[in-house]
């Protein structure tokens, strides 16, 4: 397939582009940078509503992953509207551009995040679960609500609700290790938080999977089978590592460090399955956690 794809250099785009190169896809990068020497680079300016339908015009799939790190800075007002505008803005100028085209896509394979349910304790989450409360709800109702456009065009559109991503090339894990190996790591609060994690492989396996199977549409949670709590996470860390785990994080402490992300990131619970994937005969590589931790730190 011909695949346009925003967000190529991500984390889930560095590791998504390889397997499909390796998958003999021809891939067409959608970037704001200026100049990209970037291999079959498309520039666009979501900002400026600046996105030239004929240069994309014949994809047969598009894999959107764009948008503001969400936990690269305290969130101050004005950091929460570039987090909120660098997704919803973006999917609608995309989406729009695609209801336009005269060859539409086949599929669309568009990001979200698990942090669509909220703080939801114990409660098991599927893609037929409601939507939650606060920031980072807000913030992926108005993503997949902007995919409107392309879905009304007749174009089969699949919202991945993306867990924890457990890779060691960014993200969580790879801020845990440093002092998890000094032995300083230890659980989050009193731990009880639900953590739907995933590994690289099973995020990138997935949206392969998406790509083709014709029964997939909606949100989709990418999270493995088995979600484990705070507490079983840190503990299965430190194990794999062969270090102690007796250092909890206060909550009061990291609100004073994080502000209200600490709360969202850290704290908050969500127990996601998924629903669609299993049914759909996905075969995941990690269903559980401690195995995907041996391999991803080569332990």
């Amino acid at each position: 397939m011909r695949i346009l794809i925003s967000g190529a250099s991500g984390l889930i785009g560095s590791a998504l582009l390889p397997a499909l190169e390796r998958d003999g896809h021809t891939l067409i990068a959608l970037t704001r940078k200026r100049g990209s020497q970037m291999k079959n680079a498309i520039e666009w300016d979501p900002e400026r509503r600046e996105l030239d339908a004929r240069q994309i015009e014949g994809v047969d799939a598009v894999i959107h992953l764009a948008g503001e790190n969400i936990g690269g800075g305290r969130w101050t007002e004005a950091r929460k509207e570039l987090i909120l505008n660098s997704r919803a803005v973006g999917t609608t100028l995309l989406c729009e551009t695609i209801a336009s085209l005269k060859h539409k896509p086949r599929v669309l394979v568009s990001a979200s995040a698990i942090g669509y349910y909220g703080d939801r304790g114990s409660e098991t989450l599927t893609e037929a679960s409601s939507a939650g409360t606060g920031f980072l709800s807000e913030v992926c109702v108005a993503w997949e609500d902007a995919t409107k456009a392309a879905v009304s065009s007749g174009v089969r559109v699949v919202t991945t609700r993306t867990g924890i991503v457990q890779t060691v090339n960014g993200g969580s894990l790879q801020r845990m290790l440093l002092p998890f190996k000094l032995g300083l790591g230890g659980k989050f609060g009193d731990g009880s938080q639900f953590w739907s994690w995933i590994a690289i492989d099973d995020v990138v396996g997935a949206i392969q999977f998406s790509l083709v199977n014709e029964n997939l549409s909606g949100p989709v949670n990418l999270a493995a089978p088995y979600p484990v709590t705070n507490a079983e996470f840190t503990r299965t860390l430190a194990s794999v590592l062969r270090r102690p785990a007796f250092a909890p994080m206060p909550r009061f402490l990291m609100k004073v460090i994080l502000g209200e992300m600490a709360d969202s990131l850290l704290f908050s619970s969500a127990k996601a399955v998924p629903a669609k994937l299993r049914q759909a005969g996905y075969q995941f590589h990690y269903t559980e956690l401690e195995p995907a931790l041996r391999t991803l730190l080569s332990r």
